[in-house]
């Protein structure tokens, strides 16, 4: 296992994937909430333009990608808002548009598809110390804007109209969704891949919503299990010799069918009522109401509580209350 770390782009392969994971499912676990699951693939679709304008025009493939990939994520974005075209005719324009100008872009400009095949699946040995210097920027921007920004974009990603009435503003924090995820599926395009980066943004999602409950853990717990999956697919490939992009999705696949298993024990003991008997014989808790002396109700600046057709009073620090044939204290 040393070996694996020894080895310099083995380190950069692995910190890249890192953040990736990490990355990923927090702007998909908003992605995921708006139904827009296949956005991923979308703009990956577009990413892949951007790569063939980068080998057409003799520029890095990663800065042009992104440029790429934000003005189209933002023109479909606006055109949705605007009811000029729906959310699914965006995404059909994202997937056949841009694949199709991208690898004619790259036949152009002699590369051909093959030239792409690292960009399409991934080539995550091939990161550079730029490429993690611009993965790490990048990436931490996305996070930071995630979390602080989190519960504002749950709301617009869950109700739209509701997060309108509450002032929040919407058609803006709409536009930088779809902006952090255009940036995240460029820069993930070296390490999982143009094609496969939305299962990344998806499946950990999936995954810690059947593990947690509630909001902010589903959120966190996403990011974990993305990492998790990271590293696993990381060091697995090494060591079959297989596509570390492929192998980042089959992990991630796998938690997700661990947490399927999970799922159902987890929910038992989470709604598990336990039974308590309604009047417990206890010598504090239950007195017969003929033999409990409640000549302290009508002590003077004795605390009185109206509870129905009947009252209760206070007594050291204990409220008696009438029940029946009986009285409970409190």
């Amino acid at each position: 296992m040393t070996e694996l770390w020894n080895l310099p782009f083995m380190q950069r392969a692995l910190v890249a994937a890192l953040l990736s994971g990490l990355v990923a499912p927090a702007i998909g676990m908003f992605i995921v909430q708006r139904k827009l699951s296949l956005l991923g693939d979308g703009l990956g679709h577009v990413a892949i333009m951007g790569v063939g304008l980068a080998f057409l025009t003799g520029t890095a493939p990663l800065p042009m990608a992104v440029v790429t990939c934000v003005v189209s994520a933002v023109v479909v974005e606006l055109l949705r808002q605007h009811g000029k075209a729906s959310g699914d005719l965006g995404l059909a324009i994202l997937f056949y548009g841009g694949i199709a100008s991208g690898v004619m872009m790259a036949g152009i400009a002699g590369q051909g598809s093959a030239g792409l095949s690292a960009y399409l699946f991934g080539s995550l040995t091939s990161v550079s110390t730029t490429d993690l210097w611009v993965i790490g920027i990048l990436g931490a921007i996305i996070l930071i804007l995630c979390i602080g920004l989190s519960p504002r974009l749950f709301a617009v990603a869950v109700d739209e109209d509701y997060a309108r009435v509450l002032g929040i503003k919407v058609q803006l924090l709409n536009l930088l969704i779809v902006v952090l995820a255009a940036v995240t599926v460029t820069i993930s395009m070296r390490t999982v891949g143009l094609l496969l980066i939305s299962a990344l943004m998806v499946i950990p999602v999936a995954t810690s919503q059947q593990l947690f409950v509630g909001f902010k853990g589903a959120f966190f717990g996403a990011m974990g299990v993305g990492v998790l999956a990271a590293a696993l697919g990381t060091a697995g490939s090494f060591y079959l010799n297989s596509a570390t992009g492929a192998t980042i999705v089959v992990a991630s696949i796998g938690l997700l069918a661990i947490s399927w298993m999970l799922a159902g024990p987890l929910r038992r003991r989470r709604n598990f009522i336990p039974y308590v008997e309604e009047h417990p014989h206890d010598a504090m808790n239950y007195r017969r109401a003929e033999h409990h002396d409640d000549e302290h109700a009508h002590t003077p600046g004795m605390q009185l509580i109206q509870h129905g057709d009947h009252v209760d009073y206070v007594h050291d620090g204990h409220r008696h209350a009438l029940h029946g044939d009986h009285y409970d204290e409190h």
